[in-house]
């Protein structure tokens, strides 16, 4: 193999190991919220095949069979156990709610042989009633749930002892049987034994109210801060108290399966289940601290503890040594579980940046002499101000048929500025996240751009609606990417359809400097349709997709990519529709906005400009993995943002001229631009102003309404 051959081979090797990186993968891995419980899914996996190693016809079906229904009794605590703790509370009363409802499904059935459709409600009822008294005082007492819950178990248990000895027995001597008990206790739904098949139904519901609901939202917002939910207007004694009764109700459940199993009470049932519960569920991945929890992850606990426990009886191990390993368990799962949330954060903010190879070619000159259409001047300078003082980060501005400047805000609003100097300024429209590019469509409705929330509308009124938040999410992507965090601009072709470029799915509005940092193709390009209100993803992978402007004769789409100082143009019609080509790359700077001209061509705002030293940084992304890790962000390299600069294009892609603000004197960030009868109007990210010069070379009348719709009687 020739050196030459060899250079090229790793040159694409160390590329591919950027771009396919294994600490990307982690970081994202890590993120995910189902990852919480991986460690305890694997630990039940490895205990599960252990114990089908080291014991005889432990992996059989009729085995399994057996193992499922008697679970399943443990699986309805588990989940009762979880809510409390997920609400910020525990209930240690459920063993003996369990205890109870046991020995009252006995009595109900065989001694007062009550229907067992009335047995069922009245356990149930008694679980729900016991559960109801620790929400009314945890609740609306405020009295502490540790507390609390401990008094109801002790009461309880005296109480399953009284009513033991008294019915006892008469238990002993009774025989009744029915069908519909016997399915309770031994039967069969869909080939799994009922009592398994009915906590499979309870937990896939629960899973839905947890995390698809309200009041499952309520009772995780609660569990994070009780304070916190009670100022966002939830009923926090409500909720605690149907958390409660809930967990009684489920706790008795298991109860009324137990009796309808063995046909039998002692004064041992139920004892140490909440131990196992509360073992179960911590080491499921619910948190103690509260807030962070799922019924599966209790279910995988419960799983664990249970498998542990019937694997060391069947060994032959004492039932000591049981008890002994599940309370080591316990430890060493609250260890990790405090350990873990508190660092948990911590670990994926180290790891989550990955910097990957970006090679860009040598900056063309921007020197004052240096011939260029990019050579430096001070054309910005001259500018006039409006709204000096009285805006805060416009980074997009758009003019109306009326002649009104609007533009938005850091603080989540779009201000109109009217009048013949524009002295006049309104808060047009309160949106809320941070408004971004902005277009107005055929009815004058404008559409902005609103970082971490999406496309959003506004009537000529002032009315706000939403058009769309989400787009389908890719298949191969472990970040749920169909949440829209950034939308960046847009731009609206002829038939009504929205174009808009989201830079990132990986940062928010707030972090959206570090995507820069790790150049990787984290944006897309996304259509809505407002006819159908259809939203579709059409160019997936871009690198940092910025600036949206639809070409002057409609048959295509130009794009920024800041990060690869590029613009492509992506075809909507003719022979070439679907495809994609570069319009103008190599730019001296970071291009953002991108908006028509007069003369059929287009003008650009970059937002920053390219230095050699942050040019060579790029192609090394080891050095920006350091420089994040070792340094405080007040010290990292970026790139120039106090020269701001305008470039003009024509239709092909050709650079015609260019304005500048060295040192950024008036515009220091320019990051859009709009032409409107005969001036340019400026505006940036970061600047206190907006700014305008005058084109003595463009078409007075011009201006972007009638150019996209035509003009308006």
């Amino acid at each position: 193999m020739s050196v030459a051959s060899s250079s090229v081979n790793g040159g694409l090797l160390r590329r591919l190991r950027y771009r396919y990186s294994a600490r990307l993968l982690l970081s994202e891995l890590l993120g995910k919220r189902w990852m919480e419980p991986a460690i305890p899914f694997a630990l039940m996996i490895g205990l599960i095949v252990w114990f089908s190693m080291v014991t005889t016809n432990y992996a059989t079906l009729g085995n399994a069979q057996q193992l499922g229904r008697e679970f399943a009794e443990a699986g309805f605590v588990a989940i009762a156990m979880a809510l409390t703790v997920i609400s910020g509370g525990i209930d240690l009363s459920v063993g003996a709610v369990f205890a109870l409802a046991n020995l009252a499904a006995l009595v109900f059935f065989q001694l007062y042989q009550w229907p067992v459709g009335l047995v069922i409600v009245a356990t149930l009822a008694i679980g729900a009633g016991i559960g109801a008294i620790n929400g009314f005082l945890i609740g609306y007492m405020r009295t502490r749930p540790f507390l609390t819950t401990l008094v109801t178990l002790i009461v309880l248990r005296a109480t399953v002892d009284l009513l033991g000895q008294h019915f006892s027995i008469p238990l002993a001597m009774a025989s009744r049987t029915s069908w519909t008990w016997d399915v309770l206790g031994v039967g069969w739904i869909a080939k799994l034994p009922s009592n398994l098949a009915i906590l499979g139904i309870v937990a896939i519901v629960g899973h839905f109210l947890l995390s698809r609901s309200r009041p499952g939202w309520h009772l995780t917002a609660i569990g994070s801060s009780r304070k916190a939910a009670r100022h966002a207007g939830i009923r926090v004694e409500r909720v605690l108290f149907l958390t409660y009764v809930m967990s009684g109700t489920l706790a008795a459940a298991g109860g009324l399966f137990y009796a309808a199993r063995l046909q039998s009470s002692g004064s041992d049932t139920g004892i140490g289940w909440e131990i196992s519960a509360l073992t179960a569920v911590v080491l499921g991945g619910v948190s103690l601290a509260g807030g962070r929890g799922t019924v599966a992850r209790a279910l995988i606990g419960a799983v664990i503890v249970f498998v542990l426990v019937n694997g060391l009886v069947r060994m032959g191990f004492p039932g000591a040594l049981s008890s002994t390993a599940l309370g080591a368990v316990l430890l060493i799962a609250v260890g990790i579980d405090v350990k873990w949330a508190k660092n948990r954060g911590k670990a994926i903010q180290k790891i989550y940046v990955n910097p990957t190879m970006v090679e860009l070619p040598p900056s063309p000159s921007i020197t004052a002499d240096g011939g260029t259409a990019f050579a430096e001047n001070t054309r910005l300078q001259a500018s006039e101000e409006i709204g000096l003082n009285q805006v805060q980060g416009p980074e997009d501005i758009i003019l109306d048929r009326q002649d009104r400047l609007y533009c938005g805000t850091r603080e989540g609003w779009v201000l109109r500025f009217s009048g013949p100097n524009f002295e006049h300024r309104e808060v047009f429209a309160r949106i809320g996240g941070r408004p971004l590019g902005m277009a107005f469509d055929r009815d004058d409705n404008l559409i902005v751009c609103v970082g971490g929330m999406g496309l959003y509308g506004v009537t000529p009124a002032g009315k706000i609606y939403k058009c769309t938040d989400q787009t389908q999410r890719s298949l191969l992507k472990l970040n749920d990417d169909s949440r829209l965090r950034l939308a960046d601009d847009c731009d609206i072709a002829p038939d009504g359809t929205v174009w808009f470029s989201e830079a990132t799915i990986r940062y928010e509005m707030h972090s959206w400097f570090l995507d820069g940092i790790e150049g990787r193709a984290n944006g897309r390009l996304i259509a809505w349709n407002p006819k159908t209100n259809k939203t579709r993803t059409v160019i997936k992978n871009a690198v940092f997709p910025n600036g949206v402007c639809v070409a002057h004769d409609g048959r295509s789409v130009l794009f920024c990519s800041s990060w690869l100082c590029t613009i492509y143009r992506h075809w909507i019609e003719g022979p070439k529709a679907g495809q994609t080509e570069v319009f103008a790359e190599n730019l001296p700077g970071y291009p953002d906005n991108l908006n028509r001209s007069s003369d059929g061509g287009y003008w650009l705002a970059m937002v920053g400009i390219r230095s050699p030293t942050f040019d060579l940084m790029m192609r090394h992304p080891d050095v920006r993995q350091r420089m994040i890790k070792q340094l405080p962000p007040d010290e990292w390299v970026y790139p120039g943002i106090n020269n701001g600069c305008i470039v003009k294009f024509d239709e092909s892609g050709r650079a015609l001229e260019s304005m500048w603000d060295p040192g950024g004197t008036k515009h220091a960030t320019v990051t859009s631009m709009r032409e409107h009868k005969g001036w340019l109007y400026i505006g940036g990210l970061e600047n206190n102003r907006i700014g305008r010069v005058r084109l003595p070379d463009a078409d007075p009348a011009w201006n972007g309404c009638d150019a996209y719709w035509g003009a308006k009687s």
